[in-house]
């Protein structure tokens, strides 16, 4: 890197900033005083927000993002984008300005690039370093630089880029990007959104045709915001309900505003706890219903929920709806294992669910989890133990023993985990004994202002722990 560029602009989150910078934020949990009762927005989707940013700064001309999810992951990607060259600016109002650059013209970053928290901001944007042409260095908080790199970085190398990192593929990772980029034809060996995405975002740079095959399809977030911003972009299915995704590389992306909906995973904490809280009812509003998004909606039925759509609507080319929730009793569920990647950060307060199911409950084909920010296999057993619930792992199945009710009263250790706390919270609020959560800090990685909205809606939380 060059040391006489001038320095990149203050970021919106400093590298020693962020909620895990700090001291723990533990949280007593008890039951909901009362049903959980009105109408929210949760905040916007964290895929398709960091998204918006990448792809607003690979396009030529301003980009206006509404909507866009104001949580520590995303800003880290906002801060590295800016770096990039690209002019990234919040607006009093809530919207965001985005001046792109263009394809190939990212500028070398000045310093390190810090992820912070975020698996998706790391992966997807090694994909676009990995197809300029200049060296640039990405690290994370301790969660981030436990998670593999290699499934990634792999793949990628076949571009001509070249890659240095911690033993295991660990960050940080030193990219060595390409200014030639070959492109890739690739079949993923696990089902992954991200590792597609990354390979995609580097075609884009590539000279020739991008292939990507999934055996099993993953979220359509980057083909979607591909076309939108006019990408020459072609799927496929074959007779196994798999897809091949083609990407015409060195395509000019023009700028084009873009509409987050409200995050679906980020909905599952309220919806499950609307479920299981008797007499509760919600509306949960504006919630995207991408059909690679929505298995736990559909395994939530299964259980017997009641899931109400209303006003389905397609926005920034989206679909997205109005979900109105009741609680009521659930029983157990056999949810296939090709059904993980529509709901794959769901299953830790799906697991809470099926705890207070009768019956029993096998959540198939979760081997991914174990590479999320926590190993979310490991760490949601341990969550439903420590609080009564009967759990156990057969492979790479989960298997729940619902008892129609959930006991509570244990201490659980979220492991810089945003969506084990919530789902930590969902449990504490359903459970006759308190449950103490060690640390909500990392929540506000991907929902800021989750315990004012939780106790909008009734919950009373705020005790600390």
């Amino acid at each position: 890197m060059d040391p006489s560029r001038p320095a990149s602009p203050q970021p919106a989150v400093p590298p020693a900033a962020g909620p895990h910078a700090g001291a723990p934020r533990p949280l007593l949990v008890s039951a909901a005083p009362g049903p959980l009762q009105g109408e929210v927005r949760v905040p916007g989707d964290k895929s398709i927000s960091h998204r918006a940013l990448m792809f607003a700064a690979l396009a030529e001309g301003v980009t206006r993002v509404e909507g866009l999810l104001e949580g520590e992951d995303v800003l880290r990607t906002a801060d590295a984008m800016r770096a990039l060259g690209a002019r990234v600016e919040g607006l009093e109002n809530g919207s965001w300005r985005v001046e792109g650059r263009g394809i190939g013209r990212l500028q070398e970053p000045a310093d390190v690039l810090d992820m912070g928290n975020s698996g998706t901001a790391a992966r997807l944007l090694a994909g676009i370093l990995a197809t300029h042409g200049f060296t640039s260095v990405m690290t994370g908080d301790g969660s981030l630089r436990g998670r593999p790199m290699r499934r990634v970085t792999e793949p990628l190398a076949a571009t001509g880029a070249r890659f240095a990192s911690r033993a295991g593929g660990r960050l940080p990772l030193c990219i060595e990007g390409t200014g030639e980029a070959r492109p890739v034809s690739y079949r993923l060996p696990v089902a992954s959104a991200q590792v597609k995405s990354a390979i995609l975002l580097a075609g884009l740079n590539a000279r020739g045709e991008t292939r990507v095959e999934e055996p099993v399809p993953t979220r359509d977030h980057t083909e979607n915001m591909l076309r939108h911003f006019g990408a020459a972009l072609f799927v496929e299915t074959d007779a196994a309900g798999g897809r091949v995704i083609r990407l015409q590389g060195r395509p000019t992306l023009s700028a084009r505003d873009v509409s987050v909906p409200a995050d679906p995973s980020s909905a599952a904490f309220p919806l499950v706890a609307a479920l299981l809280v008797p007499g509760s009812e919600i509306l949960l509003r504006g919630v995207g219903l991408n059909p690679s998004r929505t298995g736990l909606f559909t395994t939530l039925r299964e259980m017997g929920g009641f899931l109400e759509l209303r006003d389905e609507r397609v926005e920034g080319g989206e679909p997205v709806g109005d979900l109105l929730v009741r609680a009521g009793a659930l029983r157990g569920v056999d949810v296939p294992a090709a059904r993980a990647p529509s709901m794959i950060d769901e299953y830790p307060v799906l697991a809470v669910a099926c705890a207070a199911a009768a019956g029993t409950s096998r959540l198939r084909g979760l081997e991914e989890l174990r590479v999320k920010e926590s190993d979310r296999l490991a760490s949601t057993v341990a969550l439903l133990e420590r609080n009564g619930a009967q759990v156990r792992v057969d492979g790479n199945d989960m298997i729940v023993e619902g008892a129609g009710a959930l006991r509570g009263g244990g201490t659980v250790e979220t492991r810089m985990d945003h969506r084990l706390a919530m789902s930590a919270v969902v449990l504490g609020l359903a459970a006759r004994e308190p449950v103490r959560v060690d640390d909500t800090a990392f929540i506000e990685t991907s929902f800021p202002g989750f315990v004012p909205l939780m106790d909008s809606l009734g919950a009373d939380l705020g005790r600390e722990g």
